[in-house]
């Protein structure tokens, strides 16, 4: 098949998918004859092609996608005013301690917070499927161990854990909010 069309595939699919593509998805349009090597090339090239415009191709957690660049979310916000959910802070302190000791137990969470970690906190993060229990520490009781998901990953914009921000810039970002 012609790289073109290939390319061409790629990209109509790409941006027909509700969700990040995988490379073995996208290699599954072409009975797998595509190579990862020419495939990895082609979706550099549709990135670079797209650099310009205002939509751009990313590599997520769990796959491929298009979106909108940040710079154009403002206008967009006004076509759906909808505002998204508003965490509490305890909420957000637990997720952001599973994300940065992960894997922990609740008793990890509550010795960092210093607080009981209400167990409405842990399951609106389970719904929201931004985390997971991934195991369980081998002590007594056998608690759960908690890690963040790929779908925490992908509605960040991530491509691994190690691409969250240091912990100082998120330190100095809570107490300005103060």
């Amino acid at each position: 098949m012609e790289p073109s069309l290939v390319k061409s595939v790629l990209e109509a699919a790409l941006l027909a998918a509700r969700e990040p593509l995988t490379p073995s998805d996208m290699k599954k349009m072409f009975d797998d004859e595509l190579s990862t090597d020419t495939l990895r090339k082609l979706l550099d090239q549709l990135r670079e092609e797209w650099a310009e415009r205002p939509v751009e191709l990313i590599q997520l957690a769990s796959g491929w996608r298009f979106r909108t660049r940040a710079e154009y979310l403002p206008y967009l916000e006004r076509l759906n005013p909808e505002r998204p959910p508003k965490y509490s802070r305890a909420v957000l302190e637990t997720l952001a301690i599973i994300a940065y000791r992960q894997p922990v137990t609740r008793g990890d969470i509550e010795e960092i917070r210093g607080v009981v970690v209400n167990s409405n906190v842990i399951k609106s993060l389970e719904e929201r499927g931004w985390i997971d229990v991934v195991g369980h520490r081998d002590t007594p009781g056998r608690p759960a161990l908690f890690a963040t998901t790929k779908q925490f990953l992908d509605d960040l914009g991530l491509r691994s854990v190690s691409e969250l921000p240091p912990l100082e810039q998120i330190s100095q970002t809570l107490e300005l909010e103060q």
